[in-house]
């Protein structure tokens, strides 16, 4: 196994999960989704995050719900931005508004997908402080799946870190 699909081991720093956590919390105040991506560098099992990235993205309100769009020239920028800064996209963080699942639109049109990658979601716009205990985790699998993280095996995956 190679690639974020060899990692077992996540070292988060405190200070990234507090950047993407206001980040939602503050779009969520206005009724919006919000999206962070968490970058650093792979080391055989381990993975030390090393930035919190906010990326420019358009939050949208239908009837039918809301979500949060990154447009093509972001997303461009973010895949260069990892080349000449030489890190990897371990995965993204976003908000819902009411439960924390993993919908259809965020299996079709995640950032990360490098087999390996993680997708965690964050209940009612990231009001309360984050708890791993309280996001819904997701690894995209080698048949391009996401896969739901048990919440004992996200702790086990994950360290916070000071």
């Amino acid at each position: 196994m190679s690639g974020l699909a060899a990692v077992r081991a996540v070292a988060l720093p405190r200070t990234c999960v507090d950047i993407a956590q206001e980040h939602m919390r503050r779009v969520g105040r206005a009724g919006h989704e919000g999206l962070a991506l968490w970058v650093g560098r792979q080391f055989g099992e381990r993975f030390q995050v090393e930035q919190t990235w906010i990326p420019v993205q358009r939050h949208v309100r239908t009837d039918d719900g809301v979500c949060v769009c990154i447009e093509a020239d972001e997303l461009h920028s973010i895949n260069v931005r990892l080349h000449r800064e030489k890190l990897t996209l371990l995965g993204q963080i976003h908000s819902h508004p009411g439960r924390a699942y993993h919908s259809d639109t965020d299996d079709a049109f995640a950032i990360a997908t490098a087999v390996g990658s993680l997708s965690l979601v964050v209940p009612d716009y990231a009001a309360r402080p984050f708890a791993l205990a309280e996001a819904a985790a997701y690894r995209l699998d080698a048949r391009a799946r996401w896969a739901r993280v048990p919440g004992n095996a996200l702790t086990q995956l994950i360290t916070i870190t000071d």
